[in-house]
Parts: C-alpha cells; sequence; structure tokens
C-alpha cells in the first residue's frame, strides 16, 4: 500500500513539473452541484449495489489543476448508502488529451439484522486512480479508467477496476431537445469471486438550457464468476444540475 501512494505522488510530482503551461492558468474555485434520483441503486461492483431507489448527491470544487469530489448516496429512507471522497489533481490538460489521477477516502454502508432490529455496517476503502481522456471533439471523447482499490476493515474486498468508455453530448433531437449518450466496458478484478467483464450504456434526455434531465442505465455481465450470476440490472431516474 505505502509503495503505490509513493509512486503515486512521484508520478504526480515529475510529471506535473515536467508540463508547460497551458491555459488552465486561472485560480478561480469553481464549483457544481448535481442530485440524482435513481429507481435501483446499481454499482459497477455488484457487491456494492443497493438494490433499491437512492438519491445521490455529487459535488465538484476545482481551482487550477486540483479538485474535491465528493459523492454521497443514501437510500429513500436517508439511511447511507455509501460516501466517496476525491481528490483529483490533473497532470496533463491539453485540448485533445487529459491525464488525471486521483485518491478516494470512501465509506461503503449495509444493513444487516440482528434480533429484530437492523444493525448498519460500515467498511472504509482507499483507492487511486489514473484517468487519461482523449476528446475528439467539443462533444465526444474517449476515456481509459484505472482504480486500485483497497478495503481497510476485515472482511472487506480488495482488488482492481479497468473501464474504456465512449461519451457523446449535445445530439440535437428536434429544436429543444437534446440526448446524450454513454456507454462503458469495464472489468473487475476483485477478491472474493467478484471478477468479471461487464458492458453499461446509459443515454441521457435533456430540454436545451434547462438543469434537469431523465436518464436510463443498463449492465449487462459478458462473464463473470460472481454468485449468483449478476445478469442484466437496469435503473432509470432524474437529474438535476445547480
Amino acid at each position: 500500500m505505502r509503495i503505490k501512494i509513493c509512486l503515486l505522488l512521484a508520478f504526480i510530482s515529475v510529471t506535473g513539473f515536467s508540463q508547460e503551461k497551458t491555459a488552465l492558468t486561472h485560480n478561480v474555485l469553481d464549483t457544481d452541484l448535481s442530485f440524482s434520483l435513481n429507481s435501483n441503486g446499481i454499482a459497477s461492483i455488484p457487491a456494492f449495489s443497493l438494490g433499491k431507489p437512492a438519491v445521490i448527491a455529487s459535488v465538484n470544487i476545482s481551482k487550477g489543476r486540483f479538485s474535491y469530489d465528493p459523492v454521497l448516496a443514501y437510500n429513500l429512507e436517508m439511511k447511507p448508502w455509501f460516501i466517496d471522497n476525491w481528490l483529483h489533481y490533473k497532470i496533463i490538460v491539453q485540448p485533445k488529451f487529459e491525464l488525471k489521477a486521483g485518491a478516494n477516502f470512501s465509506t461503503f454502508c449495509s444493513g444487516f439484522m440482528l434480533n429484530g432490529d437492523e444493525i448498519m455496517r460500515a467498511e472504509r476503502y482507499f483507492a487511486f486512480s489514473i484517468t487519461p481522456t482523449y476528446r475528439f471533439s467539443p462533444v465526444s471523447s474517449l476515456t481509459f479508467d484505472y482504480w486500485s482499490d483497497n478495503g481497510q476493515e476485515k472482511g472487506s474486498i480488495s482488488g482492481h477496476y479497468i473501464c474504456l468508455s465512449y461519451d457523446r453530448t449535445e445530439i440535437e433531437l428536434g429544436e429543444h431537445m437534446l440526448i446524450s449518450a454513454n456507454i462503458m466496458l469495464f472489468q473487475l478484478l476483485y477478491e472474493g469471486d467478484n471478477d468479471g467483464l461487464f458492458v453499461s450504456p446509459k443515454i441521457s434526455l435533456s430540454v436545451k438550457d434547462f438543469p434537469s434531465a431523465l436518464f436510463f442505465q443498463a449492465t449487462q455481465a459478458i462473464t463473470s464468476d460472481i454468485s449468483p450470476w449478476p445478469g442484466f440490472r437496469w435503473n432509470a431516474g432524474i437529474s438535476f444540475s445547480l
């Protein structure tokens, strides 16, 4: 663990100082906030899925190359599902290419019954990521994402998440409607028979100049040793941006 952290910090420092000045020179603090209401809380790692409606709040606070990107997720009874605390640093920022590294201190919550009462259990995870993105145009991009995820509690799982995703935004549908599409192909390499290859498309429909969207997301297992077989899962909802 310590070796991984040291290598990540060294990579960020050496690469960051070697880059020429880019257009990202302002020091303004930018903030974005979004909420979503989901019909079926699914997660890339099936073991972490909620399997019931959820409310998710995502925040982006950025200044220069650094950003803090927390995510808070709860079920409709406002019992916690997970909390992410991503810190990101943009190592390379070019018009066509971007490379960022990140570290995440997260908590995953689950419940179990004991003597007729529900007991909440929290598991802590530490992850680091490397994410290069290539932009074909202002509205289309290809992203490769790698996470090393490390459970900190006895019985929690650790492993690797590898994802290739394509995004296409602002596809016009008539004069007032926009469609955005995303498709992900991701591989899980986790302990305890939590491996698998999955495909996950997502489609969002929005009105121009209106800060909300309807979305539909599906996840289909291609190969997996997860039991029970994860098969096909879907999720629909509405999101709001501020």
